[in-house]
């Protein structure tokens, strides 16, 4: 049900609780599965690279579906000499450091892990205070004109927003797709790369095209995204700015709290829309025949199809690991060039 995700995103400031501790530096990270875009998020944190390191730290972050590649990655940077921190949502105990919840809200988890890992226990708390401000004003009890998730999730019914952020920060692009798509059941359209090709041509042959279409223009406006938006004001029915929600210092904690805010007006939307904002039955069974653990029939899905639960394996020995979470319950792999410090 929505509401029981409302529940769990409103929980969700402060909610980390995994190790805390600095490790070695250099660092960098890679991810994969679910860890994908916390990886990429995290990389506004000063000194971590998203990529490999031949010496510090090599953070590792995945779950189940995609342990093959994160197996792989962990081996080739203890072959180079890094130390490796394996963080994930499951798996088999030996491949892990420590463990997060799995789901949509994984990526808040691996990010603060980050965040510590690397020495930035002020970005991570500066995060928290951000994301409990927006849990006060997103909540279901905030007026409809008063909560700006609410605002945002009816201007976005009905349609399938273009996704814009500025140089350095396609991740937000890519977070909005992400959640608008898993939570909100809805389809949104990242504009990668240069904004501004994009915005000065997509719309020439065809104008009515741009007809009723929104855009959402993620982050802090840079000169070129400036331009890009002034542009797209001309193409399209409506461009909405959504700047990093709150007063802070770290790009790191801006970053995590639009992710944050994303989550909320996508919870919205499935609700406008009747949808629940938990994971498609579908998207469990994959990702559990992925992780090993079903055989892929009926992975089209059907009605009355029953959703496959996430579980520990029985060799997943708990006291084994260091708890990344208090209970809460994306997807994609790239492969990185492996660069020397």
């Amino acid at each position: 049900m929505t509401t029981d995700f409302l529940t769990l995103l409103a929980r969700l400031p402060g909610s980390y609780a995994g190790p805390t501790r600095a490790e070695t530096g250099p660092y960098a990270v890679v991810g994969s599965g679910e860890g994908t875009l916390a990886a990429q998020l995290a990389q506004t944190l000063p000194g971590v690279r998203g990529n490999f390191t031949r010496t510090g730290t090599q953070f590792v972050l995945f779950s189940p579906d995609a342990q093959d590649a994160a197996r792989t990655y962990a081996e080739l940077a203890e072959v180079a000499g890094a130390g490796v921190r394996r963080i994930g949502t499951g798996g088999q105990a030996a491949d892990l450091d420590v463990l997060v919840p799995g789901g949509t809200l994984a990526t808040y988890h691996f990010a603060q892990a980050l965040a510590y890992g690397t020495g930035h226990a002020e970005d991570a708390q500066a995060a928290d205070m951000l994301l409990a401000d927006l849990a006060r004003r997103c909540s279901p009890e905030v007026g409809e004109g008063e909560n700006p998730a609410r605002v945002l999730a009816w201007s976005l019914w009905g349609r399938s927003p273009l996704l814009i952020a500025g140089e350095g920060s396609e991740a937000l692009s890519h977070a909005w797709q992400h959640l608008l798509a898993r939570v909100g059941k809805t389809l949104g359209v990242p504009v990668l790369g240069d904004a501004l090709p994009f915005v000065t041509g997509a719309f020439e042959a065809q104008h009515e095209r741009g007809d009723g279409r929104v855009a959402l223009v993620l982050g802090d406006l840079d000169p070129a995204l400036g331009v890009a938006q002034e542009v797209l004001e001309s193409r399209i029915d409506e461009v909405i700015a959504v700047p990093v929600p709150g007063e802070t210092g770290s790009a790191y904690a801006g970053g995590l709290a639009l992710w944050y805010l994303g989550a909320w007006v996508a919870a919205y939307l499935a609700e406008r829309y009747g949808q629940p904002a938990e994971d498609s039955p579908v998207l469990a069974r994959a990702q559990a025949v992925l992780a090993g653990e079903g055989d892929g029939e009926q992975l089209g899905g059907s009605e009355g199809s029953g959703r496959r639960p996430r579980r520990t394996p029985d060799d997943l020995d708990p006291d084994d690991l260091e708890s990344g979470a208090r209970g809460e319950d994306e997807e994609d792999s790239g492969d990185e060039e492996w660069d020397e410090d």
